[in-house]
């Protein structure tokens, strides 16, 4: 019983660090970065442009300028996610520690994940020297400005050096060199996973969860991934759309006019990356959506990594396309995906009659009933 106890004790602990929400915080702040960068180096070098050390003055065209531009932000993503995550942590106090530290792991070669450990360090002590150092009165306005940047930098840093930079760039080669490495078929798996995880909950934590791990390959310069992630949450949508007319071919009506009313606007976002525009009509039939979503998702990331869609940029939908190396790959990876999603959901979902229509209707006005409302 003690065990139990103990165990439950551990886990509420773990829950109150709040790890996922801090990482998820630093990516939102990365993802404007990652598109910025992406985009940027994408034009320079469809047009002939390379990434460069450094640019000597005449002796680069504006397109070398743009590709270089973009490479050196894409270069700073640890430095970003590990400021990002210090500062969810610690507040202000994080932002020169979390930099120092994220510049270290850059430095060491221990990437993308070695800024995310390095973020977590520098923030986690910020918040034990704010908690155990204790400075006279006189001295206080020296903690954010001095105390915390020397001591964390110098602790954070000298953690990341020599303990767990050399074990995490080992593993971050190792992690590069398996999925470079993959067969068509352990591909065709791997990206079916990925399409069938980001794809079932919708914009929700499971997706958010796979889009940190993809993340973390596209900053290795894995860029098939976190394509397979994108492009299903683009496609999802587009799916349930087109169902609504191969539905028609089988002389079957499976939505609401309610709900086309829906998709008259899910589409349109799906077409630019936003999935969620889905969740009412799933919802309704959450069994069928669901498993016409995964079969749809697998299908399509299964063909993006495949085909080798590699696109850029970690967001953005349809505009995602031109940055892709095989472009063509990309517009395949959407198809098939639509197409997919569109036929399953078509084939498993009921067909609407007029009074499930206007059960419906009598449901929707009874959430909002105006009976309800008092006037004082």
């Amino acid at each position: 019983m003690s065990d139990a106890f103990t165990d439950v004790a551990k886990m509420k602990k773990i829950k109150e660090l709040n790890l996922k929400g801090h990482l998820l915080t630093a990516i939102s702040y990365l993802i404007p970065i990652v598109c910025g960068a992406g985009f940027l180096i994408a034009i320079g070098m469809a047009f002939g442009g390379s990434s460069q050390d450094a640019l000597v003055q005449g002796k680069f065209t504006i397109w070398d300028a743009l590709a270089t531009m973009g490479g050196k932000g894409l270069g700073l993503l640890p430095v970003v996610i590990a400021t990002g995550i210090s500062y969810s942590i610690g507040g202000k106090p994080g932002i020169a520690p979390g930099f120092i530290i994220g510049l270290t792991a850059n430095a060491i070669g221990a990437g993308f994940i070695g800024g995310i450990l390095g973020g977590y360090l520098a923030g986690y002590l910020v918040l034990a020297i704010l908690k155990y150092v204790k400075l006279p009165n006189w001295a206080k306005g020296l903690m954010p400005t001095l105390i915390i940047p020397f001591l964390t930098s110098i602790i954070g840093g000298l953690i990341m050096v020599y303990i767990i930079g050399a074990p995490i760039a080992a593993l971050t080669s190792l992690l590069t060199n398996f999925l470079d490495g993959l067969g068509n078929s352990s591909l065709l798996v791997f990206g079916g996973v990925i399409g069938l995880l980001s794809g079932v909950d919708y914009g929700g934590p499971i997706n958010k969860t796979v889009f940190a791990f993809v993340l973390t390959m596209q900053a290795e310069g894995l860029n098939g991934p976190i394509t397979a992630l994108q492009l299903v949450n683009t496609a999802t949508p587009i799916g349930f759309g087109l169902a609504f007319f191969i539905a028609k071919l089988f002389g079957k009506n499976i939505y609401t006019k309610l709900e086309v009313e829906t998709l008259k606007s899910a589409v349109p976002m799906g077409v630019i990356n936003i999935v969620e525009g889905v969740i009412p009509l799933v919802m309704n039939d959450i069994v069928r959506g669901v498993v016409a979503t995964a079969i749809g998702g697998f299908a399509g990331g299964a063909t993006t990594m495949i085909l080798g869609a590699d696109a850029t940029v970690p967001f953005g939908g349809v505009l995602m396309i031109p940055t892709m190396s095989r472009p063509w790959a990309g517009v395949i990876a959407i198809l098939v995906n639509v197409v997919v999603t569109a036929v399953v959901l078509a084939v498993i979902k009921k067909n609407v009659t007029e009074e499930d229509a206007a059960m419906q209707v009598e449901k929707e006005e009874e959430d909002i009933n105006l009976e309800d409302i008092q006037i004082f």
